[in-house]
């Protein structure tokens, strides 16, 4: 599983007209799912995502406090196309993107996951196309890969 957390002031998920996610201060999160992701991928982004401490401190001290301890929110946003690879040729390849119906049981889940540790979460929509706007705050986006941290 991989995640691109980028920290926010706000941002949201347009689908046409309608906003189907909107946060103020927080972390966006850009989730794709690969094809051998299963529950503990999610329990290491989830923890990854809620526990990262890339938010200033009380004393004003950089990168100190979780978006838990910020009071921020989150917005998940699914993204296959961070599976996407293009060693061969200028197409991307998607092979190791986990099909819609596992990605989107494992997304969910992710969603779960963060709620019951009571992160306000906001998300997109899954297979729609989507608009993000956001303002990255820093900027400071980092890269989870469940794969890389077993």
């Amino acid at each position: 599983m991989r995640a691109v957390v980028q920290r926010v002031t706000e941002a949201r998920v347009r689908v046409g007209d309608r906003i189907t996610g909107e946060i103020g201060p927080g972390l966006l999160v850009l989730l794709g799912v690969g094809r051998e992701d299963g529950p503990e991928d999610v329990a290491y982004v989830a923890a990854k995502i809620r526990e990262i401490r890339i938010f200033e401190g009380e004393n004003g001290r950089h990168m100190d406090r979780s978006v838990v301890d910020a009071g921020g929110s989150v917005l998940v946003v699914p993204q296959f196309t961070l599976y996407g690879d293009i060693r061969k040729g200028r197409r991307p390849a998607f092979d190791a993107a986990a099909p819609p119906e596992e990605a989107r049981a494992l997304y969910e889940s992710i969603v779960r996951e963060l709620r019951a540790a009571q992160v306000p979460v906001a998300t997109g929509e899954f297979q729609a196309l989507m608009r993000v706007e956001l303002v990255n705050d820093g900027p400071v986006t980092i890269l989870i890969d469940s794969k890389r941290g077993f």
